[in-house]
């Protein structure tokens, strides 16, 4: 444990500037280590990435890094500058003697403005509370993934300062303790004001090969097309203290305000052996509509509900991720391309992020970017259930890409990209009414079969996919690179079809009539797997194999008179309903 006296034997002190406390990921050897906020710039070269506690805790600590990296470098003012940091591999020189020009407000000990806390936060009766508020493995009622239930009795101060990080950008919502000085306390309690900042966002960044790479791919311009920042963006250290009620209501004036928004008020209580101990309640509350041009770390939807709501004729919401669905599954999102203000007409009903969008401009317009610089696209997100106060589910995940899927002069490859997440869908939907016919002809429940079917196309086309995304960008032909997809993903899908009909059982290769509409028809093993094969074969084309066309119905064929052999009865059935 670090001694936490000063060396003058002042007041305890934990200086976030020279103490380890930041996890990270050595490049070379794979090594996981600690360092200081200065150790971690000086080193980003050699440094894979941060790695968090949990993955919300790497996105919110990301965001300090970039915090500082813009503040400290006072930029990029615009892709010319940023291209010459990109070149210099001591481009965070100044980093250090800014650290040391705000030190004391690095301090997660300080008397008076400790780190990301508000000095003598207290409650009516003095309560000091468990660290389970702020741990967020450890959430309130149920476990999470932890070996520490039932509760956090201490910490060291190194991860307590990285779960305060944590806490500003993803504390739940629900009923909190209210704390003296704050009007918005009634009868000792603040009622719910919604989840920290980054707990709404489907959190997007870009990710290289080394930590210096992701902080300056992250590095957005302070004005561009779609982003802009106030002249007076600042962070949170660089304005006053908070107290312990809410500041008067403002909206972020940039990144370097928005990565360090104080939506909590929090206070540790500690010994020399660590943390025990936390009062916590909430801080500035933030709006979540039309931040578009301030948050580019999410993608963002446009909202009908919303502006009935509020009477605005648009209006943008983070859009956050489903944890069901792979991120590859989402790329139209990431790929989305935001109208520049020169573009009118209908509003988009997506809008993409704005790291992404910043790096489709440096890649397209500067050409600062090479169209075959690889990079990863990461996703991180909090899923959070009853009411929002408990984490249900994180969502973390990365998709290698080119940067040419960014190029907005040449859409040929994000359009066979996103064509073939489509190929993708179609196939699989194919595959689940495979599942529902079989059932049928057995006289089986069809719900069950269905999701397991589609659950299980997505899973055998998953890496696949990831390979065939990762080759795209090095291919001369995308729509010929997309055929290749085609084709893998049709030997891919008949694959796991086949394994459905051949486990069917006698039932279902017996049939049974079933009634459609007005119709009855006899439905077996045999009619759905020609519907299966056909309908296969129209989503994704037939393979060159003398056994595909074998199993597609001639069309000749008159076939049952309804559904036909195209036509699935899950399919009919849909149409029907």
């Amino acid at each position: 444990m670090t001694d936490t006296r000063s060396t003058s034997g002042g007041p305890p002190s934990f200086d976030l500037t020279s103490e380890p406390w930041i996890p990270v990921l050595r490049r070379r050897d794979g090594r996981q280590d600690e360092l200081s906020l200065g150790e971690v710039f000086a080193q980003a070269s050699d440094l894979a990435r941060i790695i968090g506690d949990v993955p919300t805790q790497e996105f919110a600590l990301l965001r300090l890094l970039l915090a500082i990296a813009h503040d400290a470098l006072d930029g990029p003012r615009d892709a010319d500058q940023w291209a010459e940091w990109w070149e210099d591999e001591d481009c965070f020189a100044s980093v250090p003697s800014y650290l040391d020009a705000h030190r004391e407000r690095f301090d997660l000990l300080h008397p008076v403005a400790p780190f990301f806390q508000v000095a003598g936060l207290r409650t009516p009766r003095d309560e000091v509370f468990s660290l389970n508020r702020i741990v967020a493995d450890v959430p309130n009622g149920e476990p999470f993934f932890t070996s520490r239930m039932p509760s956090v009795e201490r910490l060291g101060f190194a991860e307590a300062a990285r779960w305060v990080v944590h806490t500003h950008a993803y504390d739940t919502s629900g009923i909190k303790t209210g704390v003296v000085g704050d009007s918005r306390a009634k009868n000792g309690k603040v009622y719910p004001l919604g989840v920290g900042w980054a707990g709404n966002l489907g959190g997007v960044f870009a990710e290289g090969d080394t930590l210096r790479e992701t902080l300056l791919l992250n590095l957005v311009a302070r004005h561009t097309n779609r982003h802009r920042s106030d002249p007076d963006d600042r962070p949170a250290w660089r304005r006053e203290p908070c107290g312990p009620g809410p500041a008067p209501e403002r909206r972020p004036s940039g990144v370097r305000d928005l990565y360090t928004w104080q939506g909590r008020r929090l206070r540790l209580h500690f010994d020399s052996a660590g943390v025990y101990g936390v009062v916590l309640t909430y801080g500035d509350p933030l709006p979540l509509h039309n931040l578009h041009e301030r948050e580019p770390m999410t993608v963002w939807r446009r909202s009908e509900a919303q502006e009935k709501k509020l009477g605005e004729p648009q209006v943008y919401m983070p859009k956050g991720h489903h944890p069901e669905r792979a991120v590859w599954r989402g790329l139209s999102s990431l790929l989305a391309e935001r109208p520049t203000a020169s573009q009118t007409a209908e509003a988009a009903p997506e809008l993409g992020a704005g790291v992404l969008e910043w790096m489709a401009q440096l890649a397209t317009a500067e050409g600062f970017l090479p169209r075959g610089t690889r990079f990863r696209a990461r996703i991180v997100g909090a899923i959070y259930g009853t009411q929002q106060s408990v984490i249900d589910e994180i969502v973390n995940d990365r998709l290698s890409m080119a940067v040419v899927l960014l190029n907005r002069q040449d859409r040929r490859y994000a359009q066979q990209a996103v064509s073939a997440v489509a190929d993708a869908d179609e196939a699989v939907t194919v595959l689940g009414d495979l599942a529902v016919d079989l059932a049928r002809a057995a006289g089986a429940a069809t719900d069950g079969p269905r999701s397991r079917a589609r659950e299980q196309g997505y899973d055998a086309l998953d890496a696949p996919y990831r390979s065939w995304l990762q080759d795209l960008g090095g291919a001369t032909d995308p729509e010929e690179h997309r055929a290749r997809w085609r084709a893998d993903a049709h030997c891919i899908i008949r694959r796991i079809g086949e394994q459905l009909i051949a486990g069917a059982g006698d039932a279902a290769w017996q049939g049974r009539t079933i009634t459609i509409g007005k119709g009855n028809f006899w439905l077996n093993s045999a009619y759905a797997e020609r519907s299966f094969q056909y309908r296969l074969g129209k989503v994704l084309g037939q393979p060159d194999s003398p056994k595909a066309d074998a199993a597609a119905p001639d069309p000749k064929d008159d076939g049952p008179a309804e559904p036909g052999p195209e036509t699935p009865a899950a399919e009919a059935e849909r149409a029907l309903a």
